[in-house]
């Protein structure tokens, strides 16, 4: 790890989500998930960002489901703290 790596930690923002079309999330973290992400700012749970979320667990090796788990949530605060979005 170089010393602009950030450590494996699981973000404030996660909470374990069930496999469903509901979100526990509100509008603001998926604005930031969706920012992160590089995807359309829209704020809801869509297939654009549920395809972007698959592509980054694909990326990360991380089973592509579209959910956010523990491994996808520390991905994205990875890149969120890596490229200051």
């Amino acid at each position: 790890m170089t010393t602009h790596d950030q450590q494996d930690t699981i973000p404030t923002w996660y909470k374990p989500q069930p496999p469903s079309p509901l979100t526990v999330y509100d509008k603001q973290v998926i604005t930031d998930i969706q920012r992160t992400l590089m995807c359309p700012q829209t704020g809801e749970w869509d297939n654009s960002t549920i395809s972007h979320v698959k592509g980054l667990q694909q990326l990360f090796g991380i089973n592509p489901t579209g959910v956010i788990d523990q491994a996808t949530a520390v991905q994205i605060e990875r890149l969120r703290s890596r490229f200051a979005v």
